[in-house]
């Protein structure tokens, strides 16, 4: 079994009594309505990947897997709270040791949902050598994020520098793509679909969809696609 309506419900209940205490009296839900199902998903979607491409890992395993902690990092956070109210469910390539890696992504709240791709604040060097791709291959670049069927599900998001970065022509015609500080593309998901018995399959074709745009990040960072 995978996501159900117990799924949601209990994740807007987390969010509505953020404690230990609660957590702990809930927990039997947790491994229940939300872990279990996410290994289920995980592992549907190994083969379902691996039609895709054979490089990047589902893994579903309490530690180091496909499945993002519940457990918040609270040492350098002003939110205190102690877990996350969604799940976060990545798909790294082989090569990455964090979600700094190229990856397939699924977000799942009370309230919303979505797919994603690409890299998440990756480090300067990292940064450099998209950047460079960029510059080197424009039309490769631009044709990727043109692809009909991808531009229809898919909008590019996250941080970006005010300013070209140093090295790198302000008035290059892709200076905005020059300036992002991530390169993950977002597809919205109703969150009736997360309970759908075939939400493995609708996620699959997303990131299908999505397929020039990694197959660039890869080429972009010399790792396989």
């Amino acid at each position: 079994m995978m996501f159900s309506e117990h799924t949601i419900t209990f994740l807007r209940e987390l969010a509505q009594n953020n404690n230990r205490e609660w957590f702990n009296a809930n927990k039997l839900r947790y491994e229940q309505h939300v872990r279990e199902p996410a290994f289920a998903f995980i592992e549907a979607m190994q083969p379902r990947l691996a039609r895709l491409t054979s490089h990047f890992v589902a893994r579903a395993s309490k530690s180091g897997g496909s499945l993002m902690r519940v457990y918040r990092d609270v040492r350098f956070s002003k939110n205190k709270l102690p877990y996350k109210t969604n799940i976060g469910i990545q798909f790294r390539h082989e090569v990455g040791k964090d979600v700094h890696a190229p990856g397939y992504y699924v977000h799942i709240e009370p309230d919303q949902a979505f797919v994603g791709v690409g890299i998440w604040h990756p480090d300067a060097p990292t940064l450099k050598r998209i950047r460079s791709y960029i510059v080197a291959h424009p039309t490769r670049w631009t044709d990727a994020q043109s692809d009909v069927r991808f531009a229809r599900f898919f909008h590019l998001g996250g941080d970006s520098l005010k300013r070209a970065p140093k090295g790198f022509d302000p008035d290059h015609p892709l200076i905005e793509d020059i300036r992002r500080k991530d390169f993950i593309a977002i597809a919205p998901l109703a969150v009736d679909l997360v309970v759908a018995d075939d939400f493995d399959d609708i996620v699959a074709g997303y990131f299908g969809l999505a397929t020039p745009l990694m197959g660039e990040l890869c080429r972009a960072l010399g790792v396989p696609f």
